[in-house]
């Protein structure tokens, strides 16, 4: 992963008998949502609150690579990090893994939104370099 100012968040997962499909294992369609809970989490954690108050996120990108199946009685967790800005634009990277296994790896891109206009919003300065780093901010950055 790339390096970021804040190090990688680690977001527990439940696996429920809800998200098991007819093949016994978590369905392909439950990461999606692990995904967005952990980058979510990761941001209200790293932000200042008043940044969490005053945005809002929206997914725009998932890519998705499944590398092992996970199961009921599996731990799991979200390994996010936070990859780079432009404009409203965030880039991030999830593995979702057990233990050491990884048994997703999700690249995805999110929208910035003014939690008030519902609008593509930029993060103020600050707030980036606490998100992505310095180097990672880039020059659509505030």
């Amino acid at each position: 992963m790339t390096e970021s100012a804040a190090p990688p968040h680690i977001h527990a997962l439940a696996v429920a008998p809800g998200d098991i499909d007819f093949m016994g294992h978590v369905n392909n369609s439950v990461y999606l949502q692990w995904v967005q809970e952990a980058v979510i989490a990761y941001w209200r954690r790293v932000a200042p609150a008043e940044a969490v108050a005053q945005h809002l996120w929206v997914a725009l990108r998932h890519e998705i690579t499944y590398r092992r199946p996970a199961f009921l009685e599996d731990n799991v967790v979200a390994q996010v990090a936070a990859e780079g800005m432009h404009g409203a634009r965030a880039f991030f990277h999830t593995l979702i893994k057990r233990g050491e296994d990884v048994l997703a790896e999700v690249k995805s891109s999110w929208c910035c939104l003014d939690a008030a206009t519902q609008r593509p919003a930029r993060l103020a300065r600050d707030v980036v370099r606490m998100f992505v780093g310095e180097k990672q901010a880039g020059p659509g950055s505030p």
